[in-house]
């Protein structure tokens, strides 16, 4: 199944498919066609039942509904501004030290405000 929404992208996460394959349908399907109702639902809390990875997912989701609502002018839903859809240590995608600068610099701004750093092409589909 090709999730349409982020809160699916989430549930199927937490039924076991994979939350980077989840996601990356998720983007295809959203690029297809952009809708505002593809980030209107709060997606259900990752953090409860995968620990510090659920965290940086629930705040990667959150990040990936703010980045898609600005570039795709959509309204911003409310649910992104939620303490739990919040980092409060840094979180680089390379565990490698020498690309941390290159994150820092090129992280979205909705993804550093969660202490996600990430590539500026992350969000990016081929």
């Amino acid at each position: 199944m090709r999730p349409k929404t982020l809160a699916e992208v989430a549930q199927l996460t937490i039924n076991g498919d994979s939350f980077d394959r989840c996601l990356a349908n998720f983007l295809d399907e959203f690029y297809a066609a952009p809708k505002a109702g593809a980030l209107a639902d709060a997606p259900p809390l990752l953090a409860p039942g995968f620990s510090d990875l659920g965290r940086v997912q629930d705040a990667y989701l959150a990040a990936t509904a703010e980045e898609l609502a600005r570039v795709s002018q959509l309204p911003l839903p409310t649910w992104v501004d939620a303490e739990a859809r919040k980092l409060h240590h840094p979180w680089f995608a390379s565990p490698l030290a020498a690309l941390r600068t290159v994150l820092l610099l090129e992280s979205p701004a909705a993804f550093r405000s969660r202490n996600l750093f990430i590539s500026q092409n992350a969000l990016t589909r081929a």
